[in-house]
């Protein structure tokens, strides 16, 4: 699972793929809500704020 900004997306697709051998699940962090889980603060790879989930 990788929270990440725009610049990133791509990197994380690539990651994901790579680990996991098939496409992720692409979300954007503001049209979801979860109860239990709050949103990191920063990007997986950068300090800038994360606009998408990639599970």
């Amino acid at each position: 699972m990788f929270v990440v900004c725009e610049k990133h997306l791509e990197d994380a697709i690539e990651e994901f793929v790579e680990v996991y051998e098939q496409p992720p699940d692409i979300y954007k962090l503001d049209e979801v809500s979860f109860t239990d889980w709050l949103v990191p603060h920063k990007c997986d790879f950068c300090d800038e704020p994360p606009k998408y989930l990639v599970v």
